[in-house]
This record gives C-alpha cells, sequence and structure tokens, in this order.
C-alpha cells in the first residue's frame, strides 16, 4: 500500500487508530511524513488526527509514543506469561529429531529414536568424530530434520541437547528490543528456567555425562586455538562487517598448478548463506570471500599512504631521540648532589672532632648529628630517584632507536613483508562490494579502503594481478 501511494495510486489513506498504522513512532514519523511529500494523506479515525492539517504531526507524535509504549507494556506481559509457563513445564519449540512437540508437550518419536541412539554410541563409545558420524547416516539414507544434509554442527547439536536425557532447558534465547523483535542467543544475560527429568528420555543418563565429558575432552586447548591463530600474517585480525564473525584461511590447488589463497567469513564456511536455524537466531552469512593478495595490496597501500614524508618523519623522530638523551644528561646534577653529600660527611666527622675538644656540648653535638643525617638521608634518596630516573630514561632511548629502525624498515621495503603486517595490522573489517577498513597499531585512526582486482577467473577463482584501490578514507 505505501509503494502504491508513493507511486501516485492512492491519494488518502484511512486507518482506524495509530497503533494499527505502526506501533513505533519512527516508523510513523518517517512514512507519514514521505507520504505526506507525495501529496498523500493519512486519517486516523477514531484519533481524529489528519495528517495533512497543520497540527497533525504534534497531535500524531504523541499518539504514536502512547502506541508504542503500549507495545512495549504487552511485549513485557507476553514474556512474563511465557516464563511463567515454561516454569510449569510447557515447552516453546519446534520438533527435533526423536521428539515431536505438540501444544506444549513433547512426545518420543520412535521411529527417529533409533538415529539419536546410534549418535551417542558411535560419538562415546566407539570414539567416532562428528563429521564420520555425519558422512555415515547419509550414507545409510538417513535424513536430518529442518536442515538438508548431515554435517558436524548437526551431530554436535544432538550432543549437546540435553532433551535427550529427559531434561529441559528453556529461554536459550531471547528479544532484547520489542521493536525489532530479532532473537539472540541467551548467554547469561537472562536466566534460564532448567527442569530435570521433566519428559521421557531417550538415552540414559549415564551415557549424557559420559558424553559431555568427552565433548570436552576433544575440545582444542587454548594452546591449539593460539597456534592456528597465528599460522598466517593476518590470523585473528580479519572480521566480516555482516556478522562480525573472524575470517579464516581456504586455499585450492589450481589447473595451472598454482595455489589460490583466500579469505572468507567462518559463518559463511560452516552455514553458507544467512538463514533462520531452529534456535531462532540468525546463522550463515552472506559476505563475500576476498583474495589474499588483494588484501596484502591494501595493506601495503594503507602504510605507504601513511608515509607519505619520510624524511619529515626521520627527523621527527631524531629530534625525540635527541630530547630524551639532552634530558638524560642529568649526571652533573647527580655529581653535585654526590659531592654535597660528601661535604655533609665530612662536617659530621668534625663536629665529633669539637664535641671531643669540649667545644660544644653533647647536646649540641646530638642535635648538629641528628641535622647532618637528616640531610644525607635526604640526599641519598634524591640519588636514588635520579638514578631510577636515568635508567627509565635509558629505557626510553633504547625503544626511541628500536621505533626509529622500525620506521626506517617500513620506508624503506620494496616488497611484500608479511612479517612486517603481522606487527603493524590490528585489525581488518571486511564488507561487501570490496570495501575493506584497516586499522594499523601504529595510529590512532584507520583507513577504509574500495578496491577492484584485475585478473581472470579460473576454477571460480581470481588469479589477482593487480589492485587498485579507488577510495581510501580515513576513520577517526
Amino acid at each position: 500500500m505505501i509503494a502504491e501511494a508513493l507511486q501516485g495510486g492512492i491519494d488518502l489513506i484511512l486507518t482506524k487508530e495509530v497503533c494499527r498504522f505502526a506501533r513505533n513512532t519512527v516508523d510513523t514519523l518517517s512514512y507519514t511524513r514521505r507520504l505526506k511529500d507525495r501529496g498523500v494523506g493519512v486519517i486516523f479515525t477514531i484519533d481524529n488526527i489528519d495528517t495533512r492539517d497543520s497540527d497533525g504531526e504534534l497531535r500524531l507524535t504523541i499518539m504514536a509514543s502512547i502506541a508504542q509504549e503500549e507495545s512495549r507494556k504487552t511485549s513485557e506481559r507476553v514474556k512474563w506469561g511465557q516464563k511463567r509457563r515454561m516454569e510449569q513445564g510447557v515447552v516453546f519449540g519446534r520438533d527435533l529429531i526423536g521428539y515431536t512437540v505438540r501444544n506444549g508437550v513433547l512426545s518420543v518419536n520412535e521411529e527417529e529414536v533409533p538415529i539419536v541412539r546410534a549418535i551417542f554410541h558411535k560419538y562415546t563409545n566407539e570414539g567416532k568424530g562428528t563429521h564420520i558420524i555425519a558422512r555415515e547416516l547419509a550414507e545409510e539414507g538417513l535424513r536430518p530434520k529442518r536442515v538438508r544434509l548431515w554435517s558436524g554442527t548437526v551431530i554436535l547439536r544432538v550432543l549437546r541437547n540435553e532433551k535427550y536425557v529427559g531434561d529441559l532447558c528453556q529461554k536459550k534465547t531471547f528479544t532484547p528490543n520489542y521493536l525489532t523483535h530479532a532473537k539472540k542467543i541467551n548467554r547469561g544475560i537472562e536466566e534460564t528456567v532448567y527442569i530435570k527429568d521433566h519428559h521421557q528420555p531417550i538415552i540414559d543418563r549415564n551415557l549424557w555425562n559420559r558424553t559431555q565429558e568427552e565433548l570436552r575432552r576433544r575440545a582444542p586447548s587454548e594452546e591449539v586455538k593460539s597456534k592456528y591463530s597465528n599460522r598466517y600474517w593476518c590470523s585473528g585480525k580479519l572480521y566480516c562487517g555482516l556478522c562480525g564473525q573472524r575470517y579464516v584461511s581456504r586455499t585450492k590447488n589450481l589447473k595451472n598448478g598454482t595455489v589460490y589463497k583466500a579469505w572468507r567469513c567462518y559463518a559463511a564456511v560452516n552455514h553458507g548463506a544467512g538463514r533462520g536455524s531452529d534456535i531462532g537466531e540468525n546463522i550463515g552469512c552472506d559476505n563475500g570471500s576476498v583474495n589474499e593478495k588483494a588484501l596484502l595490496a591494501c595493506v601495503r597501500y594503507c602504510v605507504c599512504r601513511l608515509l607519505t614524508d619520510p624524511e619529515g618523519l626521520k627527523k621527527e623522530a631524531m629530534r625525540e631521540i635527541q630530547a630524551i638523551e639532552r634530558m638524560t644528561g642529568s649526571k652533573q646534577t647527580v655529581g653535585d648532589i654526590r659531592e654535597k653529600r660528601e661535604r655533609l660527611y665530612a662536617k659530621r666527622r668534625k663536629t665529633i672532632d669539637l664535641m671531643l675538644e669540649g667545644l660544644i656540648s653533647e647536646a649540641e653535638f646530638r642535635e648538629q648529628t641528628r641535622w647532618y643525617e637528616e640531610q644525607i638521608a635526604d640526599l641519598s634518596e634524591k640519588m636514588l630517584h635520579y638514578d631510577n630516573q636515568e635508567n627509565t630514561k635509558s629505557r626510553q632511548v633504547d625503544r626511541a632507536e628500536e621505533y626509529f629502525a622500525t620506521i626506517d624498515k617500513i620506508m624503506d621495503f620494496d616488497e611484500v613483508n608479511e612479517s612486517l603486517y603481522r606487527e603493524v595490522v590490528d585489525k581488518i573489517i571486511i564488507y561487501r562490494n570490496n570495501i575493506v577498513c584497516v586499522w594499523l597499531k601504529a595510529v590512532p585512526f584507520g583507513m577504509r579502503l574500495t578496491f577492484c582486482s584485475h585478473g581472470r577467473n579460473e576454477n571460480y577463482s581470481t588469479d589477482i594481478l593487480a589492485v587498485e584501490v579507488i577510495e581510501c578514507r580515513r576513520l577517526n
């Protein structure tokens, strides 16, 4: 209706009340303004509002805000009622392998029970991996539910689902925004509802416990994760601009004998194109892959773009080093303190001689000696402070010289230097349409680049021969 009105097919829209037009104040005002610009009015009969009137938008804003608040209260009431029903054991969800859900009750699907038991038996008792189990189930002609093919992800989902041992855990997902209704996985933000021995189990609790222990045992350690996260110059630094997942490396041997290397979103690798899942969260990703050579060319471009005045940078770095060296020229000051302290030692010894010769009293001697000791202690503390300061400044000089050598190395390299990129790149965010945002550790801002690749297609891959940066914009 809105599209037809904007195209001139409708002159006037009649609506019962504001809450039937939209329950979002922003949407209400946005659409009515667009319609009004095209000469299309909206009349809300019960609320007696006509957007063509001079005060129509003011009254509409008030009523739209009330409608939005009512929508929020309705959402809270629905969520409260659902949680109470969950606590009573009512099941919210869809069918899964081995169970059917009807009117909030889980019932065992006897035809699919052998599949569930086979998955647990193969994984825990036979020690097979999830991908092998998925392949064997496919070879046996068995089909999963709600997905087209068996995969390691589907198998893991079965192995971790508490429903198969007779328990029920709900509120695994939640809706943080009542306006968008988008669901997210509940990672401790809201309290879950867990009921033990809720329904008829398919596997016994002993097998369930052994399976969970086996899952923990096979999980990769932090050392292994670190090993693979640092294999390449940009490992752990590439992020998808659509879903936020990391990019992973993918290689392919081409017919001409060369190796094509690219990076692809982890969600797209494991789940394909973006779509809804059976737990309410979107899985997969529509973002494309990016060629390794294109990434290297973009990073090189960013580094070279920063070094527009290499001689100026060198001179500036040298001025900093010289300034620090001048600051460290405090040896004369330390020498003066040491000399003054030696003079106080000599005066204290002379005071002892004066007391022995009877020229000053014992009380005067003690008072004078106490004063000398206080002065000597103060000077000793100052010397220690200067020594520590000198060590710190010396380290600063060494560090500045290292930075200077690094800058010199960056400015002088003539070819791709992956080890250097590993050190200077902080993160890279990849968006659609060949847009990347590169953030370097050395500067407090990033660069947004739009590039195009020149090459040939072979085996559905692009052999990058050259990369042209179309646009480069600084990101504050």
